[in-house]
């Protein structure tokens, strides 16, 4: 083939396919398939909507008790003591008599409230102090800052045990107990997302149109701030729910007979070799709340980022 001969047929080609479509096409196909595959369809978690399902229980336990259980908490029943699971008594019955599954639903509500309690102290408090640290920095951030290193270089069932000392025993007491050790990390954790918001271009811009401190940072500094501490917070609820069972056990939260987590595993700890059903049922609760929460707040944080 001569030269000419193979101008000619490059010519031919090119005033077929003027603009190399034959060789876009192929680009452009796949392309669109790749755009295909990345579409990928929300997968179905069964994971989530368990633990969802786990938590909205446990919160409809705690609102309306009744509707789930006909027994008194408090209450025993003659000629019922250690009675094992059965269809009348679905997680059996304690040494004096008293329906299990009775007294673990009415108390979700003591161990519930007392961890929204007590995320809610840390989480407002917290915030604060974080805000302030953040935004306006040099010694009132190294005062408060340097507060909330002692205070997490203390371990938090230590500092908890000390602040139930002073206040008392109880329920609410507890919870405040349980708050306070949660500030620090709330402190900590806004206060970096507080300078991290504050040095971005945007806030820099509305300072530099005349915004006033106070107006940037309610309207631009503290909602790009609080996204990640939303997903934190739900994850200290599971740990609050840990902490004040921890407490109820070792008999500094909520009182005999208040049917509250931690002290339902405590009272059945001397029937463990008898009657496992009063240490494992209650157990299994606490396990399987705290474990969802922590699941819907992993969920969060991925919807956050």
């Amino acid at each position: 083939m001569t030269i000419l001969e193979t101008d000619e047929r490059r010519h031919d080609m090119n005033a077929s396919d003027p603009i190399g479509e034959a060789s876009v096409k192929p680009l452009v196909a796949g392309g669109e398939q790749s755009a295909k595959v990345r579409r990928v369809p929300p997968r179905f978690r069964p994971g989530l909507v368990l633990a969802c399902l786990v938590l909205a229980l446990a919160v409809l336990w705690a609102l309306i008790p009744g509707v789930f259980t006909v027994y008194d908490p408090v209450q025993g029943l003659p000629g019922q003591h250690l009675r094992p699971p059965s269809a009348a008594h679905l997680l059996g019955t304690d040494s004096l008599g008293r329906d299990l599954y009775a007294r673990i639903v009415y108390g979700s509500v003591h161990s519930l409230s007392g961890a929204l309690a007590a995320v809610g102290i840390a989480l407002v408090v917290g915030t604060a102090l974080g805000v302030l640290a953040g935004a306006l920095g040099g010694r009132l951030e190294a005062v408060i800052m340097r507060l909330v290193d002692v205070m997490l270089s203390i371990p938090d069932l230590l500092l908890s045990l000390s602040i139930i000392v002073l206040l008392g025993f109880g329920t609410v007491n507890a919870a405040i107990a349980v708050g306070i050790t949660l500030i620090a990390k709330f402190a900590r954790l806004v206060r970096s997302e507080v300078v991290t918001v504050r040095r971005s271009d945007y806030v820099e811009a509305a300072f530099g149109s005349g915004g006033t401190f106070v107006k940037v940072l309610w309207r631009h500094v503290l909602p790009n701030s609080l996204t990640s501490v939303i997903a934190f917070a739900a994850l200290q609820a599971g740990w609050a729910i840990l902490q004040l069972s921890t407490l109820g056990f070792l008999g500094y939260g909520a009182p005999p007979p208040t049917p509250e987590w931690g002290l339902l595993i405590a009272e059945g700890r001397n029937y463990i070799a008898t009657a496992w059903w009063l240490t494992t049922a209650p157990g299994l609760v606490v396990v399987l709340v705290v474990i969802s929460i922590n699941r819907i707040s992993r969920a969060i944080g991925s919807v956050n980022r």
